[in-house]
Formats: C-alpha cells, structure tokens, sequence
C-alpha cells in the first residue's frame, strides 16, 4: 500500500494496542496539512503509531518521484484524483478489519491542492473545489514554518518569503472555515505533544 508508511507495520500498530480515541465507532479523520518541509509526514507517522492506526501518505511525492518532477496544471488534477483515490482506499480497509481503529490520519487533501494550484498557475481545478466543499474531516493540524527548511529533490520554496505566503494562505484557510484546527509549531517533540492535545481537546474519549 505505497500511501501508507508501510502496510503491515501499520496494521500491527492497532492490532496489538490499546485504542485511545473512540467515539460510537465511527472513524475519525484528521488532516495534516502545511506548506512544504514543515513535518508533516513526520507527525502523521508518529500519531499513528500513537493511536495503533494507520496514515495515508501525500500521493504528490510518490506520483512525482515516478512520473519526474516537470508538472503541469492538468498535472495536479490527476494528483488530486489520486490523493482522494488512496484514502478511500485506505478507509475502505479499515472499515473490513474487526476491532477497527476509530482515527486516521492523512497528510495532504484537497485544501493543499487547492494552495498548490493557486500558488503555482493562479487558478485552481473545479473538481478541486468540489471535493473540499463534499469531503468531510474531524480535525485540522495545520504545521507551522518554524522548523528549518530540508531540501530534497520535490520542495520549491526555500526561501522564507514564500514559505510565510504559504502558511498565511493555509492559515486563512482554516479561519474561514468550520472543522475545528489547531497550529502546530514548535520541535517536533513539542509539535507531537500538541497534537495529542488537540486531539484530546477536540475529539476526546467517550
């Protein structure tokens, strides 16, 4: 399962632990989202492990570092389609497996496609617009630019003009819209801690 950290490890971590957020069954999702190298998919992993469930990985990074990172406007369109593909996929396994976990946590929706969109050509996708306005989330952890900027071969924005452009865009976002969010800055220790906060805050046991 390429979206997920891996499939097996992932599936192990609630099979052979404790379930900490429960709410009359039903699966929770809680987004992660940002601008590049603000560790996202770092938090994502260690909720998940956290919570014994799964994540579902940024489908951009493994459909560029297979296609080649040249990407055209038509390009974030299939990106998209394939972002949402994957986490119904992945909601779909969930819900065949006894015991299931009651969270999950998805680097990336349709919020980022939307920035990524605007950011890049100035316009964005109404398929895009679309999916935010039909999907439903529980959660947003919107991940700060305070840690510093790794370089890789799929990031764009180093300097931190833009990477201040990109936060205020996402963090706009989120005021000007209902799911509950929380930001998160700080070390990564610190930026854990206040995601299980918010989690506790906002979706706690019941």
């Amino acid at each position: 399962m390429a979206y997920c950290y891996n499939t097996r490890f992932c599936f192990n971590n609630f099979r052979y632990g404790p379930l900490r957020l429960q709410k009359k069954n039903q699966l929770k999702k809680i987004v992660i989202i940002g601008p590049e190298s603000t560790g996202k998919s770092t938090l994502c992993e260690q909720l998940a492990a956290h919570y014994h469930t799964i994540w579902v990985k940024e489908y951009a990074r493994e459909y560029l570092l297979k296609n080649g990172t040249d990407y055209s406007f038509e390009t974030l369109l299939d990106i998209a389609k394939g972002q949402v593909a994957v986490e119904e996929l992945a909601v779909q396994q969930l819900s065949t497996i006894n015991h299931q976990p009651s969270t999950v946590f998805i680097d990336t929706d349709m919020h980022v496609m939307k920035v990524w969109c605007e950011f890049v050509f100035e316009k964005c996708h109404h398929w895009i617009l679309n999916r935010i306005v039909e999907r439903k989330y529980d959660l947003y952890l919107l991940c700060n630019i305070d840690l510093p900027w790794v370089k890789d071969e799929l990031r764009e924005y180093p300097d931190l003009i833009s990477r201040q452009k990109l936060y205020h865009h996402y963090k706009d976002i989120m005021v000007n819209q209902q799911v509950p969010w929380v930001d998160i800055s700080g070390t990564y220790e610190e930026r854990l801690k206040k995601a299980i906060d918010g989690l506790t805050l906002h979706l706690p046991l019941q």
